[in-house]
């Protein structure tokens, strides 16, 4: 369906217990590093560079000190967001290139239950 946030956009959905999904941006766009304090910004470049709007949202048996610590000794950017009052991710930018959410224990419940059809149809039809 399409992807209120982003025009041109699509997000595919499994509706599953995990969450799972996959969002689909025109070529072109692309999802930069924000700061600390500042979650990724997408924009769209004609003249493409190395970053990439795929990036995937991953529920995962580690601690947010764990995920910390890689990111520091690899050298990558990584923080915390808010995402619209909905849920929080660990942005953890693999190569300081990828974009990948990562969901830890503490972070999957709240973006297992937002991920749940009926909230889902919520936001979509409010969006």
């Amino acid at each position: 369906m399409p992807f209120p946030e982003h025009p041109g956009s699509y997000i595919a959905l499994q509706l599953d217990l995990n969450g799972t999904m996959i969002e689909v941006h025109p070529r072109g766009t692309e999802l930069i590093p924000g700061s600390a304090k500042e979650p990724c910004q997408g924009r769209h470049n004609p003249n493409a560079s190395y970053y990439s709007a795929t990036h995937a949202a991953i529920s995962i048996q580690t601690s947010e000190n764990h995920i910390r610590s890689i990111a520091e000794r690899e050298g990558w950017h990584v923080a915390r967001f808010d995402r619209a009052g909905f849920f929080d991710v660990i942005e953890l930018w693999v190569e300081n290139q990828l974009l990948i959410e990562l969901l830890p224990p503490a972070l999957a419940a709240k973006y297992l239950n937002f991920m749940q059809p009926k909230q889902l149809k919520q936001f979509f039809v409010a969006a």
